[in-house]
């Protein structure tokens, strides 16, 4: 069995609810949650995006079994690295081994966290990878 565009779109759905519904996200992201697909040009600081994606088949009984990697972007311009450290502090501990709304999740773990600037040292970053195990349903 092949990895289908929907299995991708289930997870970040799932994600996407399942983050918009923690009131603990507010403190830093507001309400609704500023987590975007494709962040809005004029833009409140800080928010999370949806980053890149894979997924690949990784076996079970038909090839029935995907594994995706998923990263989301902690993006701040707070003036330092507390602000992003924080986010994904809390996305770590949102997400790690949740049990999302998603049809055949299997296992979600928070695998590597990195925090860094851009170039022009204005921006802070926290990228937050991902590990779903899904099976087809």
């Amino acid at each position: 069995m092949s990895v289908s565009g929907s299995e991708l779109l289930d997870l970040q759905a799932g994600l996407l609810a399942h983050l918009r519904g923690q009131v603990s996200l507010a403190v830093w992201l507001g309400a609704p949650a500023r987590i975007y697909d494709q962040p809005p040009a004029e833009v409140a600081y800080p928010y999370v995006s949806f980053g890149r994606v894979s997924a690949q088949s990784i076996g079970g009984v038909g090839g029935d079994v995907t594994e995706q990697a998923l990263n989301l972007m902690c993006v701040s311009r707070f003036g330092g690295s507390e602000e992003v450290k924080a986010i994904a502090a809390e996305l770590r501990v949102l997400l790690d081994g949740a049990a999302l709304d998603v049809a055949g999740l299997v296992n979600l773990r928070v695998t590597y966290i990195d925090v860094f600037r851009s170039a022009d040292q204005r921006t802070t970053y926290a990228l937050v990878r991902l590990r779903a195990v899904t099976e087809a349903v």
